[in-house]
C-alpha cells in the first residue's frame, strides 16, 4: 500500500502531539493542518460561539514560515493551531478582555506566553471567548453565548469557556487558558478535558493590573495529558520531559465543600469514589483527609474576587457604567472591600502556609477531590442577568477550585466518566508547590486504566480520516 493510501484525510481531531510528529517528520505541512482546523472552525463554530476572532489569512502564512523552517527537530508543536484566550495580548489584534468596555487597543507585541508558544512552533488561529473581565464560570455577552459540544444547551464553563468548548469541538488540540478562581479547571470539567493550573510563578503572567493579587496563571486545556505536558513545558519555558509512573503515593480524599451549604450531587460523588479506584489499581493508597475551610477564608475569597475586578476596571481607566450589569455590582463590592481593608496578603499568606502544612500534617502527597458540585448549567444570556443570579450559580456548581488559587498551589482536573444525563464528570487533585509534573504523572496512570473520549459526541465533524493511525 502507498504512503498516501494511509495518510489521513483530514489532521482535524488529532492530538497537539501528533500533528507535531507529522509536521516534523514531513508526512503533513504546517499550512495543511492550519487549513484543515480553519474548515472545520468555519463549519463548527457558527453554534458554539468558541472563538471570539479567528486570524484566517495570518494563520496560514504563519503556518507557511513554520514550513520554510530548516530544523523543526526542536519545535515541540511544530505546526500544532493553538487558540489564545482574548485577556491575553496576541500581536495584530484588540485584547477584548470579554468586555467592548474594557478592549484595549490592538497589540503591538505577543504576550510572554504566546511568544513561547510561537517559539515552539505553534500557529496562533484567533483569540478565544470569555466572560466579562474573566469573572464568570459562564460564557456569554450580548453578541454570542459559547456553547458546550457535549450539550449546546449547557455552558463550557468560564472563564475559558470559549478555549474548552474549542478544545472539546476539535476545532484546535489545546487552547491556552488563565485561572484567577478556577477558569481552566471549571470549563476542563465541563467539557471533558485535561485542565492544569501551574503553581505560583512557574509561569509567567503578567496579566492586568496585578494578576488578580497574584491568584492568576496561564495554563493550556488539551485532550489528554500528553498534549497536557507539552503545553504545560512551553509555557514554563522547559524542555518537554517524558512522564514516568509516579512511586506509590498517599493520597487524601476529600469531599468537603469550601462553601458552606453547598456539597456535591452524587454523580461527582460516584466520580469522587471512581478515582479512589483507579488509585488503588494503580498502586497508590487513598486516605480521608478534610482542609479546613475557615469561613474567613470565604469571605477573604469573595472579597478579592469583588477587589480583582475594581482594580482591571481602575487602572483601565474604565467607567463602571460601561460594564455589564452584573459586573457593575461586582466593581462596586470591590472597591467598598478595598476602603474598608478587606483584601490584605497577609491573609492569603496565612491560607498558603496552612496549605501547604496540610499535606505534612496528613501524611498525603496530594489531595484529591471533586473538580465540580453540580452540572453545568444552562448556556444562556448569564450577562444580562442579575449579579445575585450569577453569583447563586457560578457558587453553587463550582466551589472546589479557587482556594488553590489563594494558596498558589498546583491543581489539575482529569475527565473520570460521564454524568447519567451524558456529560463528562471529572475530579480535581491538587499539590504541594513544585508537583505539576507528579499531578500530571497521576493523570496519565489515570487515562492509561480509563482513556475518556476525546471530543464531545459528533465532533470533530469533517472527514473520516484519522491521524492516529498514520
Amino acid at each position: 500500500m502507498a504512503v498516501q493510501d494511509i495518510m489521513p484525510t483530514t489532521w482535524v481531531g488529532a492530538t497537539a502531539k501528533q500533528i507535531a510528529r507529522g509536521v516534523r517528520r514531513g508526512d503533513v505541512s504546517a499550512t495543511q493542518v492550519v487549513a484543515d482546523h480553519l474548515d472545520h472552525i468555519a463549519r463548527a463554530d457558527a453554534e458554539l460561539a468558541a472563538f471570539r476572532a479567528v486570524r484566517g489569512g495570518e494563520a496560514i502564512t504563519e503556518a507557511e514560515k513554520v514550513d520554510e523552517q530548516e530544523d523543526l527537530a526542536n519545535l515541540p508543536l511544530a505546526g500544532v493551531p493553538v487558540a489564545v484566550k482574548e485577556n491575553t495580548p496576541v500581536a495584530g489584534l484588540p485584547t477584548w478582555n470579554g468586555s467592548a468596555a474594557v478592549r484595549t487597543p490592538v497589540a503591538e507585541a505577543d504576550h510572554e506566553v504566546v511568544r513561547r508558544l510561537r517559539g515552539a512552533g505553534a500557529v496562533i488561529l484567533g483569540v478565544t471567548r470569555m466572560p466579562e473581565l474573566g469573572l464568570w464560570a459562564l460564557t456569554d455577552d450580548e453578541t454570542g453565548v459559547t456553547r458546550n459540544p457535549w450539550d449546546p444547551a449547557r455552558t463550557p464553563g468560564g472563564s475559558s469557556g470559549g478555549a474548552a468548548a474549542a478544545v472539546a469541538a476539535g476545532l484546535v488540540p489545546m487552547a491556552h487558558g488563565n485561572d484567577g478562581l478556577g477558569s481552566i479547571r471549571i470549563p476542563a470539567a465541563c467539557c471533558g478535558l485535561v485542565g492544569l493550573k501551574p503553581g505560583r510563578g512557574v509561569v509567567p503572567c503578567q496579566l492586568g493590573a496585578d494578576d488578580w493579587f497574584g491568584l492568576t496563571e496561564h495554563g493550556m486545556l488539551t485532550s489528554t495529558v500528553a498534549d497536557a505536558v507539552v503545553g504545560f513545558s512551553v509555557l514554563a519555558g522547559r524542555r518537554p520531559e517524558k512522564l514516568v509512573p509516579p512511586p506509590r503515593l498517599r493520597v487524601g480524599v476529600s469531599l468537603r465543600s469550601p462553601v458552606r451549604g453547598v456539597s456535591p450531587d452524587a454523580p461527582n460523588r460516584d466520580a469522587v469514589a471512581a478515582a479512589g479506584r483507579l488509585l488503588a489499581a494503580a498502586g497508590h493508597d487513598t486516605v480521608p483527609a478534610d482542609p479546613v475551610y475557615p469561613t474567613r477564608l470565604g469571605l477573604q475569597g469573595i472579597a478579592t474576587w469583588f477587589a480583582a475586578a475594581a482594580t482591571e476596571v481602575q487602572a483601565a481607566g474604565v467607567e463602571r457604567r460601561g460594564l455589564q450589569r452584573r459586573s457593575r455590582r461586582h466593581v462596586a463590592l470591590g472597591e467598598w472591600a478595598q476602603r474598608r481593608g478587606y483584601v490584605r496578603e497577609a491573609d492569603r499568606a496565612a491560607w498558603r502556609e496552612r496549605s501547604v502544612n496540610f499535606f505534612a500534617d496528613h501524611s498525603v502527597d496530594l489531595l484529591l477531590t471533586p473538580a465540580l458540585a453540580g452540572p453545568p448549567p444552562a448556556a444562556a444570556g448569564w450577562s444580562g442577568r442579575s449579579w445575585l443570579a450569577n453569583m447563586k450559580a457560578n457558587i453553587r456548581y463550582a466551589p472546589y477550585a479557587a482556594p488553590w488559587n489563594i494558596a498558589g498551589l498546583p491543581a489539575i482536573v482529569v475527565p473520570v466518566g460521564r454524568r447519567p444525563d451524558g456529560l463528562p464528570v471529572a475530579v480535581q487533585f491538587v499539590g504541594p508547590p513544585g508537583s505539576e509534573l507528579l499531578l500530571l504523572g497521576v493523570a496519565g496512570q489515570f487515562e492509561m486504566q480509563a482513556p475518556w473520549q476525546r471530543h464531545a459526541p459528533g465532533y470533530p465533524r469533517v472527514g473520516t480520516g484519522s491521524p492516529a493511525h498514520a
